[in-house]
């Protein structure tokens, strides 16, 4: 098995109180091998939640089950579901949850899966509301996915939003694709295919703004090298374009307002 140069892989790793991340095996997406990564919280009342399960071993399996029972299982965007049939196996108490698109995309690809609950656009759901504030990013019609803030910790959980590819960790022939596409960590950003797909950048910039009003002190991605530290001015950085965007169409908005109230005829 390729290394991913975020071993050791399939284990839990502590970052804060209540808070793990869980390094996963590659997975080829359009040819080309990604790292995984899901994020395992305890809620207040100790049962687990799992954002973007990955690879389940037993090992794995028997560190869960050490830290609580598995009782919620994330599907956060239309790509991020491989994983899903086999931690419903493991743990049939546990529910799963959906952002839009990730039946049909499965079904498409030949996947019978099953979701109990689709994922609200705009609030969190009741087993965690008032501990993860959640939201559906808008903008595209393609790509919807829920992102995630843990107040306690103060950490943002993105999947596919921000990738950021530490290139000395990558095999050689992707190294150039990445840096064509802008993901290589330092710089990492939104994958230019899907920002196209965000036709409506003042929602996709209202709802970054939002993500940074949360003032996130740590963010997690999927792939590549996650943020430990300086949440708000890494989100000001890797979504700098969407920002810029949305920011000039705000204030364009604003003086046509003003010069409507000024000159009403």
């Amino acid at each position: 098995m390729q290394a991913t140069g975020y071993e050791p892989l399939d284990t839990l790793k502590p970052v804060a109180d209540g808070l793990w991340l869980i390094d996963g095996p590659a997975i080829r997406f359009m040819g080309m091998p990604f790292s995984t990564r899901a994020t395992v919280v305890r809620l207040e009342n100790g049962d687990i939640w799992v954002h973007s399960p990955t690879r389940l071993t037993d090992g794995l399996r028997r560190e869960l089950d050490a830290i609580g029972p598995v009782r919620h299982l994330i599907a956060p965007n239309w790509l991020h579901y491989a994983h899903l049939g086999d931690w419903q196996a493991a743990f049939p108490a546990a529910l799963a949850w959906g952002a839009p698109g990730v039946a049909a995309r499965a079904e498409k690809k030949g996947l019978a899966l099953h979701l109990d609950h689709a994922l609200q656009w705009d609030c969190a759901e009741e087993p965690w509301c008032g501990q993860i504030e959640q939201m559906i990013v808008r903008g595209s019609k393609l790509h919807r996915e829920a992102v995630f803030f843990h107040r306690a910790s103060r950490t943002l959980i993105l999947t596919d939003l921000i990738e950021a590819f530490e290139t000395a960790k990558l095999p050689v022939w992707m190294r150039p694709i990445v840096w064509i596409a802008g993901l290589d960590d330092p710089d990492g950003t939104m994958p230019p295919d899907m920002r196209r797909s965000f036709r409506d950048r003042t929602a996709l910039g209202t709802d970054v703004e939002r993500m940074i009003a949360w003032a996130p002190e740590r963010v997690i991605i999927a792939h590549g090298r996650w943020y430990e530290n300086n949440g708000v001015a890494e989100l000001e950085r890797a979504f700098r374009k969407v920002l810029n965007h949305s920011r000039w169409d705000k204030a364009l908005g604003e003086m046509k307002a003003r010069k409507g109230k000024e000159d009403p005829h």
